[in-house]
């Protein structure tokens, strides 16, 4: 179990040296029904505080190459996603395990089936308040199949507009985007953001680089904050660009992602960039499900198996015996962030986009500014 303040400094950070321990499970609720706002902007990051005692939890599902993600907040749920057509059973089991008979909201942030499939799982045992989804029609059966089965329910998918809002327990959920029509399905992704507290979580489906550049350009870096990112597209380099990381700041991201996949994902560029701005990583094929709790100020946490973040991206050494000695150069930039950090710290760049410098006033006076995470 791994705690993060709001934003947490170098002494928080060190915590991450310790072994994960295993997701355990929550107290379940029957939700009651989300209540639909509407907002000409984005809600700010710093929302009303949490009510004493409630919690939100974000369960990341291991759906393999695919997404599903739940969140609970008081007695309300929403399903983000549901994988493929195969993970139909396994979300199913993971509503019933968790005592749910209703939920909210089901949302499929776009119409392909590792996100759609699993959803009609979904709506077999749950009772649905609302289903939201970028489009209405697709060429697919398993996007038919989700469309049935809304429509069993007597409810029709409803498209919602980017910057309407709704409520989850206490929570606050935003829609950024899309902000404009794409031919490209991917870029057709719902945007989500839900804020809670002081803390806030961004999905971003399977967005990819041109829909970033129009989400930033139509809201403002300030309106992408968030402390937890659903990193897009599976960790393709086709999304999670520099200006958009740069403007969400994330603390934690979040990889759905299958081990051993065919398309290479996460793509080590998506990692280096993701360490690059000193975000902790929690993968799917690594950790199993991931669960991500928050009290309103304070993120906890939790992975179904026993595994650390992934080394590569953000977590620190258990011991600070690899830092250089007195005549080996103390501090790496990197040559694409302009950041610079201790030998130790487990953000460093690949070999190939090293410079090293012998102090730290060279570091600075060559334009380069500390890294977060380990705060040279």
């Amino acid at each position: 179990m791994t705690h993060f303040s709001k934003r947490f400094k170098a002494a928080a950070a060190l915590a991450l040296c310790a072994v994960l321990a295993a997701c355990s499970s929550l107290p379940a609720s029957l939700p009651s029904s989300a209540t639909p706002e509407s907002s000409a902007a984005p809600a700010s990051s710093s929302s009303a505080p949490a009510a004493d005692g409630e919690l939100l939890t974000v369960r990341f599902l291991d759906v393999g190459q695919a997404d599903s993600a739940l969140i609970r907040c008081g007695d309300d749920a929403m399903l983000i996603d549901g994988g493929n057509v195969a993970d139909s059973s396994l979300v199913a089991a993971v509503l019933q395990s968790e005592g749910l008979d209703t939920l909210d909201v089901v949302a499929a942030t776009h119409a392909h089936e590792d996100h759609v499939g699993g959803l009609s799982g979904a709506l077999n045992v749950c009772t649905a308040q609302r289903v939201i989804a970028p489009v209405t029609q697709y060429d697919s059966q398993a996007f038919s199949d989700f469309v049935r089965y809304t429509e069993a329910q007597g409810l029709s998918v409803q498209v919602p507009a980017a910057g309407d809002t709704f409520s989850l327990g206490g929570a606050q959920v935003t829609v950024l985007g899309p902000v404009r029509k794409y031919d490209d399905t991917n870029n057709t992704s719902l945007v989500l953001r839900v804020d809670f507290g002081s803390t806030s979580f961004l999905f971003t489906g399977d967005m990819e680089r041109n829909a970033e550049e129009d989400l930033l350009a139509h809201w403002g870096e300030d309106a992408l904050r968030a402390d937890v990112l659903k990193t897009g597209h599976h960790g393709s380099d086709t999304s999670t660009s520099y200006p958009f990381l740069r403007a969400v700041m994330p603390q934690i991201a979040v990889i759905s992602v299958g081990a051993d996949n065919s398309y290479g994902h996460p793509d080590d560029a998506v990692l280096s960039r993701l360490s690059d701005e000193g975000a902790v990583v929690y993968r799917t094929d690594e950790c199993g499900d991931i669960t991500v709790v928050s009290d309103g100020e304070t993120l906890t946490v939790t992975t179904q198996k026993h595994t650390a973040p992934d080394a590569g991206a953000s977590s620190f050494p258990a011991s600070s015996a690899s830092v250089a000695s007195a005549d080996e150069e103390s501090y790496i930039g990197n040559l694409n962030s302009k950041k610079f950090h201790l030998p130790f710290c487990s953000s460093l760049p690949k070999e190939d986009n090293r410079v090293y410098f012998a102090t730290r006033d060279a570091a600075v006076e060559a334009g380069y500014t500390p890294c977060g995470l380990c705060n040279p």
